[in-house]
């Protein structure tokens, strides 16, 4: 079986810098399970990693599209093979890294993303219901025929709310029983699943510090270019943390305090679920970082799992 690494956890828990440590440690390659640093233009929202802080490690998935293309989860699997392959060619181990728990069971457990047919009347019907009456009104129609998928969904991801009724139209099957099927599939990979975390308090005083620390690198610039640049405020790459909020507050909907308080609130919130999907994933192992004595403490414990694992061998590097 082919080997694999991820390195996961919630939004501004440290991965970037663990990242970093393993790939040198082991001669990996990161490919970015993050669903808005794919984006360009869109860096200082998104905490991107920076040229300097890559150290020369290879990244990808990392400033590949435009903010109005497409990526979806069926995108990111299509990508995401072709640069575990590549990274296979060269000798080296990929390295999953990123907060988006739903890429990285598409990967892990090889899931089939064949396309149904668009109905492209209905999709516009339920484009319109939206529009009118909001995207709550779009997420009820949801929980009538799938309350699985309906818990699952954001209300304000519109995308995947209509993506999971046109599959119920398409297919006359559940969306969350397809996904339940695909994510029951086994690995075709040797892997290890880490997912780093953190003392809860300690987290969200570093996602403040963090938004605080954004908002004094020009956040607000960022998303004023990128309106001005043309980029439509109901863009999925808008609707990210960060976009959407300091958007709201440039278009004079809301104060720039309240655009932080929500900013800061929902991110919080937004880790908490992150959490809460990797709890429920398999084979999953945690570290706390409240439990070891800095990035050595942390790096050492994960290649003592590579070891166990028979992904990585310190003394021939492989």
């Amino acid at each position: 079986m082919k080997k694999l690494i991820v390195l996961t956890g919630p939004t501004a828990v440290g991965k970037t810098a663990a990242s970093i440590g393993l790939a040198k440690a082991i001669n990996g390659e990161i490919i970015s399970a993050d669903s808005m640093q794919v984006y360009k233009k869109m860096d200082i929202g998104t905490a991107k990693i920076t040229k300097e802080e890559m150290e020369g490690v290879p990244h990808f998935l990392i400033d590949e599209l435009n903010p109005d293309e497409e990526f979806s989860v069926a995108h990111f699997k299509k990508y995401a093979d072709k640069y575990i392959n590549e990274v296979y060619e060269r000798g080296h181990i990929p390295i999953i890294v990123g907060g988006t728990g739903f890429y990285i069971q598409a990967v892990l457990n090889d899931i089939d993303f064949t396309e149904t047919n668009v109905d492209t009347e209905y999709r516009k019907e339920l484009e319109e219901l939206a529009r009118v009456n909001g995207p709550e009104y779009l997420h009820n129609m949801l929980f009538e025929i799938d309350p699985q998928a309906a818990e699952k969904i954001h209300f304000n991801n519109v995308k995947r709310v209509i993506r999971a009724l046109e599959f119920y139209k398409e297919t006359g099957t559940k969306i969350s029983e397809h996904n339940d099927t695909q994510s029951a599939k086994s690995s075709p990979y040797n892997f290890a699943y880490f997912v780093l975390n953190d003392d809860r308090e300690a987290l969200y005083e570093r996602i403040d510090k963090r938004i605080d620390i954004m908002l004094e690198n020009g956040l607000i610039e960022e998303v004023k270019a990128l309106l001005d640049a043309g980029y439509d405020r109901k863009l999925t790459s808008m609707q990210g943390l960060g976009y959407k909020e300091i958007a709201a507050y440039l278009e004079g909907e809301i104060s720039l305090e309240e655009a932080i308080y929500i900013l800061k609130r929902d991110t919080r919130h937004f880790a908490k679920r992150q959490l809460t999907w990797f709890r429920r994933e398999k084979d999953v192992i945690f570290i706390d970082k409240s439990e070891y004595n800095g990035c050595d403490g942390i790096l050492n414990k994960m290649l003592e799992v590579l070891e166990e694992k028979n992904i990585w061998r310190k003394d021939k590097n492989v």
